[in-house]
């Protein structure tokens, strides 16, 4: 039987670097998307965007495997019995507690990493035939380039349905399953039953150091990548 809200307990889950991860690429993306609709000067401002979301994005992948425990992959993301079960219980008046993400955010997670890598990469390959055109465009055929740019403009639309749909589910969860999930991606502790809590709080922690490196190394691949021919002359 799920316990009644007043014996919740809050038990830190998502580490700083998760957090920071989180409402950072929530800023870049809506920047992004504006700036890319709007157009014109403002595009120069799309790419400096689209090359930050790539490197946090490349961070959250590395992170899903060498960081805390619910910054993991292995801890979210559940086969697909667990997804029914899961998605069947959300009829119920009653909340199904999970530590970490639950098994169909898990997934969402995981997809909307997965787009915004790929979008960003065709971005680095694309021309728009107009004005603007990929730092790494130069390395593939013209053919290729000009379908990432078509690629890049329809997984940009994609991505913005994938968008509302985890805010409607996000919304849901707040006021209807009555979670504090907002706030716990804020402060990183989440409302949990006792003995999920005491599971939670002593799970293994993240490594600040083990994530400063791997910021790093994420933020000097994607400079690289976009300063290729400039620093190399190739």
């Amino acid at each position: 039987m799920t316990k009644p809200e007043t014996d919740l307990i809050a038990a830190p889950v998502w580490d700083a670097f998760v957090r920071c991860f989180h409402w950072s690429l929530v800023l870049l993306f809506v920047f992004s998307a504006i700036t890319g609709k709007v157009g014109g000067s403002w595009i120069k401002w799309h790419m400096w965007s689209g090359y930050a979301v790539l490197a946090l994005v490349l961070f959250r992948i590395v992170w899903g495997f060498v960081g805390g425990e619910y910054a993991r992959f292995a801890s979210f993301v559940s086969g697909p019995v667990a997804g029914i079960r899961y998605g069947l219980g959300l009829l119920k008046r009653s909340t199904q507690h999970v530590i970490s993400h639950n098994p169909i955010g898990g997934w969402m997670v995981v997809v909307l990493l997965l787009l915004l890598a790929a979008q960003a990469m065709f971005g680095l390959i694309s021309d728009d035939e107009i004005a603007t055109t990929g730092p790494l465009a130069r390395y593939v055929s013209t053919e290729l380039s000009l379908k990432a740019m078509s690629w890049h403009r329809l997984l940009g639309n994609v991505l913005l349905g994938l968008v509302a749909i985890h805010i409607l589910a996000v919304v849901f969860h707040v006021f209807v399953k009555k979670e504090a999930l907002v706030r716990a991606m804020l402060s990183g502790n989440k409302d949990l039953p006792p003995e999920l809590a005491r599971e939670a709080s002593a799970a293994r922690k993240a490594s600040s150091a083990a994530g400063f490196v791997v910021l790093s190394i994420a933020i000097l691949a994607v400079a690289v990548a976009v300063n290729w021919s400039a620093w190399f002359g190739k």
